[in-house]
């Protein structure tokens, strides 16, 4: 496997995504923070992130043993319940290894108020870092703010908050999106067209990522979208409204362009409708690769991996480097996220993976986020303490 090549170069992409549109401000105070970067992490950032200076600049590392608190905002499918599997590993790690005395999580249950709640009782109870799925770019700003005056670091992963005052670890979903409908338009050269499966509509990533493929489409002078349908980013969602779109489009669909880990569902659909299974560009998973293997002949992908372990690890890393006394230069750092042909599907596949092994997600079979591209995000960037990749469990472990 192979991260980030797909026959066209990731700097021209960023470049390509960049607008001159901004507030002169926040334009110089954008660019000042990029410019602290080396250039291959800046090519990992398009104009729809928000990224500014990070104000941890001065902050004073905590005493160890620290007490970690993770703040989740739902704990409701397999995704995020392997996250909190994976970041409880790596912290229980820590403890075994005498730096961090408590792990403690909260769970919101999808309710915003609740996690300002949990989250102040973490600042009450004196944690030395928070990690968490936040459950708003927005509303959570206030509580972190507070975290941040009471010297918290707040560390968020997939997806990220408004507030300068957090750490921000993340894809940059724009560029996902392009990423994926570059690739469609080189598997298809002579044109054709695109079912677009978004997630949960309106959503702020949601509209990032379609920008991406919207701009693809447009580079690509042959592409043309037949149908837009809301997969909610649930398989089953996915599949009845891909199956509702084939019964009222009689034309041909050559892709299916989708940000979330449905795949498998897709080519079900296309399969029960009696269609021919078309390119599909999403973010691989245990059961698309076992769908992928008992339908080698047929089964046609393009895409990445949201992998809830690097999420996790992501998170863990730039947590523990923060309270070792590592400053970020950044308030958001983009994460890179490897690219996968249909070439790449042997080595990410394991024996475990079945068509319904929608619990399972593939362990990436090399960091796509090495530790010496994570250091120049951090004015003293080393190693992260007690962490290695190398021993992360494999996909079939369990």
């Amino acid at each position: 496997m192979k991260t980030f090549e797909s026959g066209f170069s990731l700097s021209l992409v960023a470049a390509a995504l960049l607008s001159s549109a901004a507030v002169p401000a926040y334009a110089d105070a954008r660019s000042d923070a990029l410019q602290a970067l080396p250039e291959n992490a800046r090519a990992l950032y398009t104009d729809a992130v928000d990224v500014g200076p990070s104000q941890f600049a001065d902050f004073k590392a905590p005493a160890k043993p620290w007490r970690w608190c993770h703040s989740e905002s739902y704990m409701g499918n397999p995704w995020r319940v392997t996250f909190n599997d994976e970041l409880a590993r790596l912290v229980n790690g820590a403890k075994e290894a005498g730096d961090v005395s408590e792990f403690v999580v909260s769970d919101s249950n999808g309710d915003t108020t609740q996690q300002i709640s949990q989250i102040r009782s973490f600042i009450e109870r004196g944690c030395s870092v928070i990690t968490t799925i936040a459950g708003s770019s927005t509303a959570l700003n206030a509580v972190i703010e507070e975290a941040y005056k009471a010297g918290i670091p707040v560390i968020t992963s997939a997806g990220a908050v408004t507030s300068s005052a957090a750490v921000n670890v993340m894809h940059n979903q724009n560029l996902w999106g392009y990423q994926m409908g570059k690739g469609i338009a080189e598997g298809l050269p002579n044109g054709g067209t695109i079912l677009q499966v978004e997630g949960i509509s309106g959503h702020p990533l949601v509209q990032q990522e379609n920008a991406g493929l919207d701009k693809a489409v447009a580079e690509s002078g042959n592409l043309t979208i037949a149908r837009k349908v809301s997969g909610e980013w649930t398989g089953t969602t996915t599949k009845s409204v891909i199956l509702q779109a084939l019964a009222t489009t009689p034309q041909q669909i050559d892709a299916v362009w989708s940000t979330g880990s449905e795949a498998r569902f897709i080519a079900e659909a296309f399969q029960q409708a009696g269609r021919p299974l078309p390119l599909i560009a999403a973010s691989i998973s245990g059961d698309a690769l076992g769908y992928w293997n008992a339908n080698r002949d047929g089964f046609k992908f393009y895409g990445g991996e949201v992998s809830p372990h690097v999420a996790a690890q992501n998170a863990f890393r730039v947590a523990l480097r923060v309270v070792s006394g590592q400053k970020p230069i950044v308030n958001t750092i983009i994460a890179p996220m490897p690219t996968i042909t249909q070439a790449d599907l042997p080595i990410w596949y394991k024996d475990c993976m079945k068509p319904d092994s929608a619990a399972i997600f593939p362990i990436p079979p090399q960091d796509p986020f090495p530790e010496e591209l994570l250091n120049a995000y951090f004015t003293n960037g080393e190693a992260t303490p007690l962490y290695d990749f190398s021993k992360v469990p494999a996909s079939c472990s369990n």
